[in-house]
């Protein structure tokens, strides 16, 4: 089984470019036919939130439309620029979405059982899950049957960059961290919010931290760093399920380059 990720799509209301230079609309564009492009096609893709730049349906409406091209499922969660009931408005069609409440929800009919997680703090840019999102997903994962590929917006812990860090999980992170340290059966996590290719060990697993499909958080590791993009190349994270190894994590590169050519 192949995953695919795609995260941090920021589609704007309109086709003017974000911050006057990124053109999120194309670049999701692009993504999704770079996306319908791989070989083997992935089973499936997960959505890491932000879908949208400021949570209105008609940029809701841009994803669904470019979403419904695919011959694959997607299943998404909230980041922190999307609104909860604008995108359950927009994506009632999606069946596993709950009609209320917080967004996050099981699919067991794969290989690996999959939990959307909610880390949504509406108007807010920094991350929270508070008691009742953990005891669902406590409840979850003591009845998984199978390796689970936890999916959640913000990451559990800090990367690096203090600027986008600071705007991290904020609350719930060390009980989320005795969960899945005492459920052992969490295969993987992955994040977006951060806008790079990160990867790192937490709480007994692997969290991977995929790319935006349009603009990166620029890569400066300096204490106190401010804020900053670059129009690095925008990837798909592609997750692979290969047993005994495990979960293997790729990046596919978004964009025109030369190759392969013959070693």
């Amino acid at each position: 089984m192949i995953i695919a990720q795609i995260t941090d799509l920021h589609v704007a209301s309109t086709s003017a470019p974000l911050f006057g230079r990124v053109d999120t609309r194309g670049h999701f564009r692009r993504a999704i036919d770079h996306l319908r492009g791989i070989s083997p096609l992935p089973d499936l893709l997960v959505l890491t939130g932000d879908l949208a730049d400021t949570g209105s349906q008609e940029e809701y409406r841009f994803v669904r439309e470019a979403l419904d091209q695919l011959s694959i499922p997607s299943f998404i969660i909230p980041g922190n620029h999307d609104k909860r009931e604008a995108l359950r408005e927009v994506f009632q069609h999606h069946q596993y979405l709950p009609r209320s409440g917080y967004i996050q929800y099981l699919v067991s009919h794969l290989p690996l059982q999959l939990i959307g997680l909610d880390t949504l703090a509406e108007g807010h840019g920094h991350g929270e899950l508070c008691q009742e999102r953990l005891d669902w997903l406590d409840a979850r994962l003591a009845q998984a049957d199978k390796p689970v590929i936890l999916f959640m917006h913000h990451p559990p812990a800090a990367t690096g960059l203090d600027a986008i860090d600071e705007m991290g999980l904020r609350v719930g992170a060390e009980r989320l961290a005795e969960i899945v340290l005492r459920h052992r059966n969490v295969e993987r996590i992955l994040c977006g919010h951060v806008h790079r290719p990160i990867s790192f060990r937490w709480a007994g697993t692997t969290v991977c931290v995929a790319p935006s499909s349009a603009h990166q958080a620029t890569l400066d590791l300096a204490p106190g760093a401010e804020l900053t993009f670059m129009m690095d190349p925008p990837a798909v994270g592609l997750h692979q399920w290969m047993p005994p190894t495990g979960l293997v994590s790729h990046l596919s590169f978004i964009g025109p380059f030369s190759g392969p050519h013959s070693f």
